[in-house]
């Protein structure tokens, strides 16, 4: 029988990046004359990507953002991010520990990404856990991303995994978006990055901490989306 697998969403859920991110983001801003960013205020839109946190900065300190600039200000922005890997990004509370038990019951391990390949690649390497993961896909590691599903099926095809024995995990709709169009079962963490509770996105559970990811709520999510 194939074993199954786990995939993960990494910022946001395997990861806290939001303090590089908004680092790199005041950086870029700082090119522009703005204000930095209050943190508290603009960690819900980490998720959303460079671009449109520049957007949102700058819509909020009232300032025209021209689309020659708003490219100049993103590869500021990417540039930065890059350059200074893993930065203060750590693991959330209880993920090593979830990597092991699930490795330990023979699971794979898998991450998918809206986050681009090669950030994603060195940030986990950065941090010591590539050898954890069969396999790791990115926004640019194929011609589609989340929320289409096909960026989750191709990501447990890539790591030998099994779709109708997989489980998702993330922290935004589009994560839970992409699941269920997959057929996935999803377990949203609700400490991620987003404007509003994964609940109402209504994914198959929901989880404050990753010690709260057990083997038992794994099969059981799985048995139940295979109808079995």
């Amino acid at each position: 029988m194939p074993r199954p697998i786990i995939v993960f969403d990494l910022d946001g859920t395997l990861i806290d990046t939001a303090p590089d991110l908004l680092d790199s983001l005041n950086h870029s801003l700082a090119a522009s004359e703005l204000a930095a960013v209050d943190e508290t205020g603009f960690r819900r839109f980490v998720g959303h990507g460079g671009r449109v946190m520049i957007e949102r900065a700058h819509a909020a300190q009232q300032r025209s953002l021209a689309v020659e600039e708003h490219d100049r200000l993103l590869k500021l922005f990417l540039d930065h991010y890059t350059d200074n890997i893993p930065g203060k990004s750590r693991p959330y509370p209880g993920v090593t520990e979830a990597i092991a038990r699930f490795e330990d019951a023979g699971y794979l391990l898998a991450i998918c990404t809206n986050k681009y390949e090669a950030n994603s690649l060195a940030l986990i390497e950065a941090l010591g856990l590539t050898r954890h993961f069969a396999a790791i896909c990115g926004q640019d590691t194929f011609a589609f991303r989340k929320p289409d599903p096909r960026h989750l099926t191709e990501t447990i095809a890539r790591a030998d995994g099994d779709p109708n024995r997989a489980l998702m995990v993330g922290d935004s709709q589009t994560d839970i978006d992409t699941a269920k169009a997959a057929g996935i079962p999803v377990v949203a963490v609700d400490f991620g990055y987003t404007d509003r509770h994964v609940r109402e996105f209504e994914p198959s559970a929901v989880i404050s901490h990753f010690d709260e990811l057990t083997l038992n709520l794994s099969e059981r999510l799985i048995k139940a989306a295979s109808g079995r």
